[in-house]
């Protein structure tokens, strides 16, 4: 499993779509998987900004996990999971009981001025600049805790530069996903 990190804006979803048609894996979103919901609780948590619970976010996770493994994927990437210290621990217990590993973490890595161009062209429901600074708040307050709890547990972390086109990201990814592990 690879996971995917970076503020909202930073071009996860593109990345890891662009990695997984490439390599053959499985591109997972709970992003995605949560804005296609009809149920109006979540819809009202995504217009706020805030973020979906944790009960929710895991039986999404989970079932789609469970999905990719029936269509025997080789690789899973993981693009906006998890999102705060309990659930980087939920995942990590969760790995450890199905006998899988998360093999690395990917932080693609944007100055905020260049995320605030890219979600005006994206024009999504909750890309509003409120929403925005409030998301990349939440991001800065959760996400080290969540690197931090990785680290301890020795899982390989990188931090990517996320500027320029989308093919040279791409090519500065698969670099990393595809070099020789250095244990």
């Amino acid at each position: 499993m690879i996971l995917l990190f970076g503020p909202t804006g930073a071009g996860k979803s593109m990345q890891g779509q662009m990695l997984a048609v490439r390599m053959g894996w499985k591109w997972l979103s709970t992003g995605q998987m949560l804005r296609e919901s009809t149920d109006p609780e979540v819809i009202e948590v995504l217009k706020k900004g805030e973020l979906v619970s944790d009960e929710l976010t895991y039986e999404v996770f989970d079932a789609a996990i469970t999905e990719a493994k029936a269509k025997h994927y080789p690789k899973v990437i993981v693009d906006g999971f998890p999102r705060t210290k309990e659930q980087a621990e939920w995942l990590a217990d969760h790995m450890q009981k199905s006998g899988e590993r998360i093999e690395l973490v990917v932080v693609l890595e944007v100055p905020e001025a260049e995320i605030m161009k890219r979600l005006e062209k994206r024009g999504r429901m909750e890309d509003n600049p409120e929403t925005i600074a409030r998301r990349m708040t939440i991001y800065r307050q959760k996400m080290y805790p969540v690197l931090g709890s990785f680290a301890e547990d020795g899982i390989k972390i990188i931090h990517m530069d996320g500027t320029g086109s989308a093919g040279e990201v791409h090519d500065r990814l698969y670099a990393e996903v595809t070099s020789e592990p250095t244990e």
